[in-house]
């Protein structure tokens, strides 16, 4: 005797919703994650594209003072 003819008639019917209910289940756990890694992402960006604090404004501007200076020394070396 073969497997099939052991098993009860809607047993197989029975699997293949269950196959399919997992799928599903699968599926929607997919999409959930990747909504979930879009938002994080985004929270991320926003979060990071806030303000500058003072301190970090200042100390951008004395770079840029800086490399002005420099290029001011650099360009008046290369004219003497």
């Amino acid at each position: 005797m073969n497997e099939q003819s052991k098993q009860e008639p809607g047993s197989e019917i029975e699997a293949e919703s269950d196959r399919s209910s997992m799928k599903s289940a699968l599926i929607w756990i997919g999409i959930a994650g990747f909504g979930l890694a879009v938002t994080a992402v985004a929270a991320r960006v926003l979060f990071l594209r806030r303000q500058s604090d003072p301190t970090g404004q200042r100390i951008q501007a004395l770079i840029d003072e800086a490399n002005s200076l420099l290029k001011t020394l650099d360009d008046q070396r290369n004219s003497a």
